[in-house]
């Protein structure tokens, strides 16, 4: 880099900066050094190259919205206080007086033999009591030597602890806050969509209905209803008018508002995620909650077996070494950490997982049930051709349903304004505040004159568009392998806009994919027609497909699913996918689709692949392996300590050392990748 000193935040501020780039797979940067490996996708040197030369330390966008803490200083700071231990450790044994030295013992453990005695007054057999008991046993005998060991070794084995989880929170954190949300910015002109992370303090944007609000802000104008349940646990949608506050991650229900940003991305969003981390304990996988309480439940056995040693050997030495080995540490520590590294390795490939019960619910599902538009077929399918009613301008048709459709992130949605896109047809706002109707359409106004836009069954059959005799004639010539847009204008059908809905190239071998992992029943559902349904259905190979369902009709399929006793991942992108989401044991949002799904879902994947579904899987079985094998390691070489200790053959120091590594040896295993990088 050019430089030759490079301090922690530099460093920090340069990954980041790097790591927002879609093409840039990996980034590590070698602050001693001032060195930087780029791990890159095909094709991209140049651009890698060109993103380098633009880069500024002094830069107070990207400044503003850097997370402050990171894994490097986590670590530093790690380092810093083992030297600090090893160096005071050594020092006092080699320089200090022995008489000084037991003093200090007898001062360190203190705290240590207090909290041993708050176990015992509280009635709680814990870990703390055990170490109180080696400490404590040690100084009465006057191996004071000893006890200064064992009280070094504890110290190391809490820092490591700290260490593995700090890390491993801020490396998912990290990864997770890297996902960058899209928003419509208010200009003086227009309104544009924009990555989060251009928005500065005072910009205006607009929320429409089905979207998260992106930011904490104030608002400016408009009406909306907004759920707060992810702040506040409200389950009753709250009325929100201009003047009123609204804070990122509420959800509009109804309405749409502008609101004036007042804190910007950065710090505020990565501290939600690692609150949302922290605070996930309800969101603990039965594993982790079970090797808790195993951990727990071991500790009386682990003195009865020290009691019993003593009684038999009359050996204190030997009731010591086994004191010195409990289960708990290992089974605490290596269980999260295992999970919380499945979930940074997801991360890693845009695969945002909100919980650990999440990951275990996808490794034992055995039905998978898909949305069909967005999912199985192209996130952003092609308008194939418009079809004008009564004469009426093709591209005037077309840039009126732009205009309503670009507000709602769905793929058929999409297919249009990239279609006015392509054809070089600006559509600025021209219309009142428009109207989401969750599994129908839109409803706006545009000249005095009502404009909606959706499905047949909305469009005809709930709005009663008035259909002419040419209309009606080529309504029933439409051509059943496309998806279709009716628009009506001033109550009378206007146009009849055809979308192309190809099958992803990858879907077919995908679903094989994941019956070969585990998957017994894949379900196909969507609201196009039987045709449609049919030859998406037959094309891909899904064992069941339902044709003309609404959002309801899904959350109930899922919940018979589950009430059969079948664990159900449900996958979908758009509004009206958000009840199946929630019912489902584990509901995948997937692609660009609905802010509102993206938030109701227990898994984001971002990438435009079903491949990353797969990924999902196997990182999700290969996890479940990983904890048992972790499991069975503990449970045997604790237990092999153990019987060494009470044989004579460990001396306490011994077993306490090689329980502590490996301690350490399981966390730092259990926060390797599962998967090979590609």
């Amino acid at each position: 880099m050019a430089q030759k000193r490079m301090t922690i935040k530099e460093a920090d501020m340069l990954q980041y900066y790097l790591e927002g780039f879609d093409f840039v797979k990996k980034v590590v940067v070698y602050e001693r050094t001032c060195d930087v490996a780029i791990y890159y996708k095909n094709n991209k040197r140049e651009s890698v190259i060109k993103r380098l030369k633009k880069f500024n330390y002094n830069d107070t966008a990207l400044l503003e919205n850097m997370p402050n803490t990171s894994g490097r200083q986590i670590t530093r700071e790690f380092q810093e206080k083992m030297v600090g231990m090893l160096l005071s450790f050594g020092v006092r044994r080699l320089f200090f007086p022995n008489i000084i030295n037991s003093v200090y013992t007898i001062v360190k453990a203190a705290p240590l033999v207090w909290r041993g005695i708050k176990c015992i007054v509280s009635r709680k057999l814990e870990v703390d009591l055990l170490d109180a008991l080696s400490v404590a046993i040690s100084i009465v005998q006057g191996n004071y030597s000893t006890a200064g060991s064992l009280m070094l070794l504890l110290d190391i084995g809490n820092e490591l602890e700290d260490w593995t989880h700090k890390k491993s929170v801020d490396d998912l954190a990290r990864s997770m806050s890297l996902n960058v949300d899209k928003v419509w910015l208010v200009t003086e002109n227009e309104e544009v969509s924009v990555p989060i992370s251009h928005i500065k303090t005072g910009d205006l944007i607009r929320v429409h209905t089905g979207n998260v609000v992106p930011l904490d802000g104030e608002m400016v104008s408009g009406e909306a209803m907004l759920n707060q349940a992810s702040l506040t646990g409200e389950s009753v949608p709250v009325e929100k008018s201009a003047g009123s506050r609204v804070y990122a991650g509420t959800v509009v229900e109804e309405g749409e508002c502008l609101l004036r940003a007042t804190v910007t991305n950065g710090q505020s969003r990565y501290d939600k995620i690692v609150s949302m981390i922290e605070d996930s304990e309800k969101l603990k996988s039965n594993t982790e909650n079970m090797a808790n309480r195993l951990a727990d439940r071991l500790v009386p056995y682990s003195l009865l077996t020290t009691g019993l040693t003593y009684l038999f050997t009359r050996n204190i030495t030997r009731a010591l070494s086994v004191l010195m080995v409990d289960f708990s540490c290992a089974l605490k520590l290596s269980m999260p950490l295992a999970v919380l590294s499945a979930m940074r390795e997801a991360g890693n490939d845009k695969i945002t997982v909100k919980g650990g019960k999440f990951m275990e619910a996808i490794a034992k599902a055995d039905t998978i049930v898909f949305d069909k538009t967005g999912t199985l077929t192209y996130a952003c399918p092609k308008v194939q051709r418009i079809i004008g009613i009564d004469g009426d301008d093709e591209n005037q048709l077309l840039k009126i349903a732009a205009c309503l459709e670009e507000h709602y992130p769905h793929s058929i949605a999409n297919a249009v304004v990239k279609e006015a896109k392509e054809r070089k047809i600006r559509h600025k706002e021209m219309h009142s505040e428009v109207q989401y109707i969750v599994a129908h359409g839109i409803a706006s106004t545009i000249e005095g004159d009502k404009v909606v836009i959706g499905s047949y069954h909305f469009v005809i059959e709930d709005e009663k568009a008035l259909l002419s005799e040419d209309a009606k004639r080529k309504v029933e010539n439409l051509d059943h392998r496309y998806s279709h847009l009716f628009m009506a204008i001033a109550g009378r059908l206007a146009a009849i806009i055809e979308i192309a809905d190809p099958l992803r190239a990858e879907a077919k071998d995908v679903l094989k994919k994941l019956k070969a992992l585990g998957i017994k029943k894949t379900v196909m559902m969507t609201g196009d027609n039987q045709y449609t349904a049919e030859a998406i259905a037959k094309e891909v190979g899904v064992d069941k497909y339902y044709a003309e369902v609404l959002p309801e009709d899904k959350a109930s399929y899922v919940e018979k699913e589950k009430a059969k006793g079948r664990t159900v991942i449900m996958i979908g992108d758009g509004i009206n996918d958000s009840p199946a989401l929630s019912a489902a044991d584990c509901g995948i949002a997937i692609s660009e689709g609905a802010a509102i799904a993206r938030e109701i879902a227990d898994v984001c994947v971002s990438a435009d692949d079903l491949n990353e579904l797969v990924k999902l899987k196997e990182l999700s079985n290969k996890l479940t392996k990983r904890v048992e094998s972790n499991f069975r390691f503990i449970m045997g070489f604790n237990g092999s300590l153990i019987g060494l200790g009470i044989l004579g053959i460990l001396a306490p120091a011994t077993s306490s050392f090689l329980h502590n590594a490996s301690t350490v040896g399981i966390a730092l295993s259990s926060m390797t990748n599962l998967l090979p990088e590609d």
